[in-house]
Parts: structure tokens; C-alpha cells; sequence
């Protein structure tokens, strides 16, 4: 591998400020535009379908959540391990991770769709979804779940890139997906008046496109991986590498979902109106922890390297430093939905019983803006480490030990409904956030993982 690589930026020297800024940014947009996929789809369909159409969005994009979450878990390995690798020098190892990476996910892809696809029925049915609901959401899940493919070649791309220290591509590529999205979605939606199925329709195709785009752009500029089929290769040793540090981030993002769809069976208990309100404000939450996720992820990378390179301190700085960034936006989203939480609903709807649903429900939640950044900041750096397996532990155990049994006592023994559903998400927020301050004290995530890889000269030296 050439190490002028176009794709590839350096992120272990120069300013931790200037470089997290500089990587982030980018990050931060392509999330942002990211998010537009499911809030356009929402917002258009509710202003021409009504809120069964929107329920049923709600509801099987609740699920295609978890599988989107599984999948970028998994595609976070790659990130991880091609930072560590490129932080090391070890561009041989580069290019074996990233064919390896691809070829697993085909082959994944093309499974969980068939899987999910044959699930459908006893998934909706389990999360309560309400009767005049149910066709609607039916038929977004499974036109979604055709898309599958699609979203993990997309994740696969960005989360390779963004392993090298490039995230300005991924933005372009998804760019490109929401602006088609959107004018698909006023088409099939607006025009057709296909309701749910016309919103999914637009974001697997849009989804499919920009894939599609991408690999072209890639080929085209000489990426170390060439898409050709004699190029899908596997690599047992990195298989294995991949799935330690993937597998248990998926699995918490997996569960961590479950969590919120086991909330969303609550609240679809009480009728219609409340849940197209939990989907609205989920729509808004997707939003409001943008900065923190972005943060999250582009402190992953920015570790990952640093980590890779020997230089743990200035991984922690990274940490650090990307908390100051962007808590003061968060704090900005908490005032915006705790002062005019009538405001936030009324971007998504007019309808009266969805509003006062949605405000019950958004000035509990809402402070899990104040708290949830933290962990995501920390979770980044323990991340870039390749330390996914405390991630997992911590983020399981906060999701059934506490998330699900408070929405129950507050919800319903309480019988605080929405308002007490929604205090559930800052309390587990609470709770992984105590975890991850020990775990940052005790050290552990300073070294590096490649040195299991079976690699003598990758020895580097650690820095405390």
C-alpha cells in the first residue's frame, strides 16, 4: 500500500483540537444528513398519511434501528483495527483487514435478510404494534430489510475510510442518499400515496444508489481495494480479529435497541396517538445525540490511531477534548426540548392528541441529554482501544438491569405512562456513565489490540 494514500490522513501528530475539529465536522454532517433518511421520511409521511402511516414507520423503523445499530457495531471492528493498524505502519495488514471485512459482510448481509424477512410477523406482533398500524408497519420493515445489503456495504466503506482517517468521503456518499431520499419520498409518498411502503421504497433505493456511487468514486481513484470479485478474500486470522472487537459491539447496540423496542411495546399499549408521539421524539432524539455520537466516533478513529502508535495520553486528551467540543451543543438540544417541547412536536405534527402525547414523553427523556454525551465520549475512546467487550457488558447491563425495569415501575406501577417511560433513558444513561469512570481510572484500555495479531515486529511501545 502506498502510504501517500489520497484516502488516508495521519491523525498522531499535530493539534488534538485541530484535528478532532477537522474530523469530526465532517462526522457530525454525514450523521446529520444521515438522520434526515428516517425524520424526512416522518415528517413527509405524516403530512400526507396520517399517524397510522406514521405509527407504522415508527414501529418497523424501530426494528430496522436494531439491524442498522447491529451493523454498525460490526463495522466499527474495521474502523478500530485499520486505525490501529495505520497508527503502526502496517499497511499489508491494511489491505487483508479490508477485503476480509467486505467478504464477511456480503455473506452476513444476505443471511440476516432472509432471517429478518421470515420474522416479521412475530416481531411486530411481540413490540404490540397497534391493529390499525400493523400492515403499515409490515410493509416498511420488509421493504427495509431488502436494503440490508446496501447498508452494510455503505458502513463497511465509511467505517474503512474513517479507520484511515478520512471522513470527508463518507459525508459526500450519504449526501448524495438523503437529497434522493427526499425527493423519492415526495413522490412516492406525496404522489403515489403509498404511505409507509413509499417511504421505504425511497430510502432503499437512495440507500442503494449511494453505494453504488461510492464504489464507483473509489475504484475510480485507486482505493487499495479494486470491488472486483477475485478480490473477495478471506483472512481467517483477521475474521477472527474482526468479530472479538465487532461481535461485542454489535451485540450491545442490539440490545440496547431491544431495550427501547421493549419501551415502544409499552407505549404502543396506549393507542395509536402515543406511539406515533414516542416515534416523533425519537425522530428528534435521533438529533439531539448527533454530537455525541459524532464526537464518539471520531474520537474512535482519533484513539484507534494514536492507540496503534503507542501514544495512549494523547487518546485520553483526544477524550477529553472532544467532551468540551460538544456538550455545550447538547445542553443547547436539553433547553430546546425542556423549555418548548410544544415547539419540537409541532416541527413533526398537528395533531393535538400526538402533541400532548409527545410533550409527556420528551420533558422526561430530554435530560438524558445531559448525561448520555459523557458516556459516548468515553465509550469512544474505550472504542478506538479495541475494548468492545466492557463496552458490551456495561451497555447490557444498563439496558436490562435498568433501563427496562424503570420504564416499567415509573410507567406503568407508577402509572406515570409516557412521562415515566421517558425517565428511564437518563437513568441508565446515569448508570453506564459510573462504570465508564471506573473503567477510564483502572487503565486497561491502553493497550493497543494488534499486538495479539501474531506479529513480532508490531511490537510498540507504551506510553503512560
Amino acid at each position: 500500500m502506498n502510504t501517500k494514500n489520497n484516502f488516508a490522513n495521519d491523525l498522531t501528530g499535530g493539534s488534538v483540537v485541530k484535528n478532532l475539529i477537522k474530523f469530526s465536522l465532517p462526522f457530525l454532517l454525514s450523521n446529520f444528513i444521515q438522520a434526515m433518511y428516517s425524520v424526512s421520511d416522518m415528517i413527509i409521511v405524516s403530512w400526507f398519511s396520517g399517524p397510522a402511516s406514521v405509527s407504522g414507520v415508527s414501529n418497523g423503523g424501530q426494528v430496522t434501528v436494531i439491524v442498522i445499530n447491529f451493523i454498525v457495531g460490526l463495522t466499527m471492528s474495521g474502523t478500530v483495527l485499520i486505525g490501529q493498524y495505520y497508527g503502526a505502519k502496517r499497511y499489508e495488514d491494511i489491505k487483508k483487514t479490508t477485503g476480509t471485512m467486505f467478504s464477511m459482510l456480503v455473506i452476513m448481509a444476505v443471511v440476516l435478510t432472509i432471517v429478518m424477512i421470515l420474522v416479521c410477523d412475530p416481531i411486530l406482533r411481540l413490540i404490540q404494534v397497534p391493529q390499525d398500524a400493523f400492515s403499515e408497519a409490515k410493509r416498511f420493515y420488509n421493504i427495509c430489510m431488502t436494503g440490508t445489503i446496501f447498508i452494510f456495504g455503505y458502513n463497511a466503506v465509511s467505517a474503512i475510510l474513517r479507520g484511515m482517517g478520512d471522513s470527508k468521503r463518507p459525508l459526500y456518499f450519504v449526501s448524495i442518499a438523503c437529497g434522493l431520499n427526499v425527493i423519492l419520498d415526495l413522490i412516492t409518498v406525496g404522489i403515489f400515496k403509498l404511505g409507509a411502503a413509499g417511504a421505504a421504497l425511497s430510502t432503499v433505493t437512495a440507500q442503494a444508489f449511494s453505494l453504488i456511487i461510492s464504489i464507483i468514486y473509489l475504484v475510480k481513484n485507486d482505493f487499495m481495494f479494486d470491488f472486483k470479485p477475485s478480490s473477495f478474500k478471506i483472512d481467517f486470522q483477521k475474521v477472527k480479529m474482526i468479530l472479538s472487537i465487532g461481535i461485542p459491539s454489535s451485540l450491545q447496540n442490539t440490545i440496547v435497541g431491544i431495550s427501547f423496542l421493549v419501551m415502544m411495546a409499552l407505549v404502543n399499549g396506549y393507542g395509536t396517538a402515543a406511539s406515533a408521539a414516542m416515534g416523533i421524539v425519537g425522530k428528534f432524539n435521533g438529533f439531539a445525540i448527533l454530537p455525541g455520537i459524532a464526537m464518539s466516533a471520531a474520537i474512535s478513529s482519533m484513539s484507534a490511531q494514536n492507540i496503534g502508535a503507542g501514544f495512549p495520553d494523547r487518546a485520553r486528551q483526544t477524550m477529553i477534548t472532544g467532551f468540551k467540543i460538544v456538550y455545550p451543543i447538547c445542553i443547547l438540544f436539553f433547553m430546546l426540548a425542556f423549555i418548548f417541547p410544544k415547539s419540537v412536536m409541532y416541527i413533526f405534527t398537528t395533531d393535538t392528541d400526538v402533541i400532548a402525547q409527545g410533550v409527556k414523553y420528551i420533558k422526561s427523556f430530554c435530560f438524558d441529554y445531559l448525561v448520555a454525551p459523557i458516556t459516548f465520549c468515553m465509550n469512544g475512546l474505550f472504542t478506538g482501544a479495541g475494548k468492545t467487550m466492557f463496552i458490551m457488558v456495561n451497555g447490557i447491563s444498563t439496558s436490562i438491569i435498568f433501563r427496562i425495569p424503570i420504564a416499567l415501575l415509573f410507567g406503568e406501577v407508577l402509572h406515570l405512562g409516557l412521562t415515566g417511560i421517558g425517565i428511564a433513558a437518563p437513568a441508565a444513561s446515569f448508570c453506564a456513565l459510573i462504570s465508564c469512570s471506573v473503567y477510564l481510572m483502572l487503565g486497561h484500555w491502553k493497550k493497543s489490540v494488534i499486538k495479539t495479531d501474531g506479529n513480532e515486529n508490531a511490537k510498540i511501545p507504551e506510553q503512560d
